[in-house]
C-alpha cells in the first residue's frame, strides 16, 4: 500500500518548478491586503466582493495546476547556527499535502461565493481574513519538516487569539479563548521536545525518519491541538464568527493538525501506549459523534463534528494508515465546510448536502476509503466504538443537512444570488467526489468492506430511529447551547482556576520577598537554613 513517506521526493533537481506553491499562497494573501488597504483608504469602493473572488478563484485554479507538476518542494536558505537549525523551512507538494491544499482553496472560494445571502457586500473583512488565513493554511498543511510546521502553527494560533478576544463580550469567554490557545501552545511544545529527544539521540526530526521515542509526542500534539488527546474543546463557542470566516477559521486549524498525523511514519508510532492512546481517541469519537447527532444545530455541534471526525483520523494513524488521517482530514473540510456554509434553504441544496454523507461513510472509491486499512497492529477492542462513532457522525450529517425548519428562504435573495450560493456549496461536494479518483496516494482505495458496509447499515438505522425515539432528537433547553458550559469544560476550568490561585499565592510570596521586610525574611530564611546545617554536624 503507497504510504505518505513514498511521496516525498529523494532528490530536488528533479522536482518541478517550486514558485507554483509561492504563487498560490501570495494569490491568496495579496488580495487580503489589498481589501484592507482599499477599506481604509477607500471605504466606499463598491467592488470588495469582486476582488475577493478573484483571487480566491485565481488560487484555486492555481492548486489545481499542481496536480501536473508534483511533487514541487519550495525551500528557504539554510538558517544559522546549521548546528541548531538542522532544516531551513521547506515547503512540500506531494500526493499528502495536496488533497489538504485544494480543500482549503476550494473551502475559500465558496465562503465568498456563499457570502453573497447572508453578508453586507460593503464589509470586506471578512473575506480579508478568511483569504489571509488560507494562506497560512496553504503553508502549514506543505510544512516538509517540523520546524517550519511549528512557525506557521505559531502564526495561525496568534491570528485565532486575536480574532477570537476581538469577537467575543464577556471576561469568562475572553478566559476560554486563553485557555484554548494555551492548549495550542502546549502542542507546540511538544513537537520542540520531540525534537530535543531527536537530537539526544543523535538523530534529527524530520517527517522521512522520524524516531519511535519521537513519533509519539508528534500524535499527542496533533491530537491535543485538535482536542482529542486529551478531550477538550479547543476553542471556545462564545464567539460572533458563525458562518463565513468563523468556519474558515476553525476548518483551517484543524488542516493544520491534521495534516501532521499524514506525515508520521507508522512504525514511530508502535509502543506499549498505543492500545491506551487507542481508548482514549475510542471515546473522544463516540463523545463527540454522539452530542453532534443530538445537537440541536450544525453550528452548536461544529466543535463537536471536529472532535469527532479528528478523533478518526488519529485512529487512522494509530492504526498505521496515514493514507486514512488525510483522508479524514480533507473530508472534514469539505463536507464541513459544505454544511456550515448552507444557511439558506433550496431543496436542491439539501439534497446535495446528503453527498457529503458518502463521503464520510469510507465505502469503496471515497474519499475516506482508506480509514480501516493499515500496516500496523490495530487495537480490535476499539474497533466497534469507532464504527459506531462514525455511524452518528454519518447520521448526524444527514439529519442536519435535511433540517429546513432553521434556515432562512431563498425568495427574497436576488438572482445573482440563487446562482452563486448552491455554486458555493455544490464546489465543496464536487472536490471531495473527486478526491476519491484522482489527485493523490489515497485515491482510487476500495478499504475495508465490511467495516464500510457496517456503518453504513448503522448510520440508515440511526437515521430511521431517530424520529422514533425521543432520546435521539436534540433537545435545546438542556442538553446542548452555544454558550453554554458541558462537564468536560468544568473539568478544565477547574483546572484553571488552581492555575490561578497558585500564580496568585506566587505572586504574593515574591510581593512579600521584594518588600520592605524582604530583607528581614532573607535572614529568617537563612538562620533557619543555617540551624539546619548546625543541626546535622557531628
Amino acid at each position: 500500500m503507497t504510504t505518505a513517506l513514498q511521496s516525498v521526493p529523494a532528490k530536488t533537481d528533479t522536482i518541478a518548478p517550486p514558485m507554483l506553491i509561492l504563487i498560490t499562497v501570495l494569490l491568496l494573501i495579496l488580495p487580503a491586503l489589498a481589501l484592507v488597504t482599499l477599506r481604509i483608504l477607500r471605504p466606499n469602493f463598491r467592488f470588495f466582493w469582486l476582488v475577493a473572488l478573484g483571487g480566491s478563484l485565481l488560487a484555486w485554479i492555481s492548486a489545481w495546476v499542481w496536480l501536473a507538476r508534483l511533487p514541487l518542494i519550495f525551500q528557504l536558505p539554510p538558517w544559522q547556527p546549521e548546528a541548531l537549525f538542522f532544516d531551513a523551512p521547506a515547503f512540500l507538494a506531494d500526493g499528502i499535502s495536496w488533497p489538504f491544499v485544494i480543500s482549503l482553496v476550494t473551502l475559500a472560494l465558496s465562503v465568498v461565493l456563499t457570502a453573497v445571502v447572508r453578508q453586507d457586500l460593503t464589509d470586506p473583512m471578512p473575506w480579508a481574513g478568511t483569504l489571509l488565513l488560507t494562506g497560512v493554511g496553504v503553508l502549514a498543511v506543505t510544512a516538509n519538516n517540523p520546524l517550519t510546521l511549528v512557525l506557521v502553527w505559531a502564526a495561525l494560533d496568534l491570528a485565532e487569539l486575536l480574532t477570537q478576544l476581538r469577537s467575543v463580550e464577556t471576561p469568562e469567554a475572553s478566559e476560554r479563548v486563553v485557555i484554548a490557545f494555551s492548549t495550542r501552545a502546549a502542542g507546540i511544545g511538544l513537537v520542540i521536545w520531540a525534537n530535543v529527544l531527536s537530537v539526544s539521540a543523535g538523530g534529527r526530526l524530520d517527517f522521512l525518519s522520524t524516531p519511535p521515542s519521537a513519533g509519539l509526542y508528534l500524535l499527542i500534539a496533533a491530537g491535543l491541538r485538535l482536542g482529542v488527546l486529551p478531550l477538550h474543546l479547543p476553542y471556545t463557542a462564545e464567539s460572533k464568527l458563525r458562518r463565513g470566516m468563523g468556519t474558515a477559521m476553525r476548518l483551517i486549524s484543524a488542516a493544520s493538525s491534521l495534516v501532521l498525523l499524514a506525515r508520521i511514519p507508522p512504525s514511530s508510532i508502535i509502543s506499549s501506549l498505543t492500545p491506551f492512546l487507542f481508548i482514549l481517541t475510542a471515546f473522544a469519537s463516540v463523545y463527540g459523534a454522539w452530542i453532534w447527532l443530538r445537537a440541536p444545530d450544525e453550528l452548536a455541534g461544529r466543535p463537536f463534528w471536529v472532535i469527532g471526525l479528528a478523533a478518526m483520523a488519529v485512529a487512522s494513524a494509530l492504526g498505521g494508515s496515514p493514507l486514512g488521517a488525510a483522508g479524514w482530514g480533507a473530508a472534514l473540510i469539505l463536507t464541513g465546510g459544505a454544511l456550515f456554509q448552507a444557511s439558506v434553504q433550496q431543496v436542491w441544496v439539501n439534497r446535495l448536502l446528503l453527498v457529503g454523507a458518502w463521503v464520510i461513510s469510507s465505502l469503496p472509491f471515497s474519499l475516506t476509503a482508506g480509514a480501516w486499512q493499515g500496516e500496523a497492529s490495530v487495537f480490535l477492542p476499539a474497533w466497534p466504538f469507532l464504527l459506531a462513532a462514525q455511524a452518528m457522525l454519518t447520521a448526524g450529517y444527514v439529519r442536519h443537512a435535511l433540517r429546513p425548519g432553521i434556515r432562512d428562504t431563498m425568495d427574497s435573495q436576488p438572482p445573482f444570488a440563487r446562482t452563486l450560493y448552491p455554486a458555493g456549496i455544490g464546489l465543496l461536494l464536487l472536490t471531495a467526489l473527486v478526491l476519491g479518483f484522482l489527485g493523490w496516494d489515497g485515491a482510487l482505495q476500495v478499504g475495508n468492506v465490511i467495516a464500510s458496509l457496517s456503518v453504513a447499515l448503522l448510520s440508515l438505522g440511526l437515521v430511521w430511529a431517530a424520529p422514533r425515539l425521543p432520546f435521539l432528537n436534540p433537545i435545546r433547553a438542556h442538553w446542548i447551547r452555544p454558550t453554554g458550559t458541558s462537564w468536560l469544560d468544568s473539568a478544565y476550568r477547574g483546572l484553571w482556576s488552581l492555575y490561578r490561585v497558585l500564580g496568585r499565592l506566587g505572586n504574593l510570596i515574591s510581593a512579600a520577598l521584594e518588600g520592605e521586610g524582604g530583607i528581614m525574611w532573607s535572614l529568617v530564611f537563612l538562620a533557619v537554613l543555617i540551624s539546619f546545617m548546625l543541626r546535622g554536624t557531628p
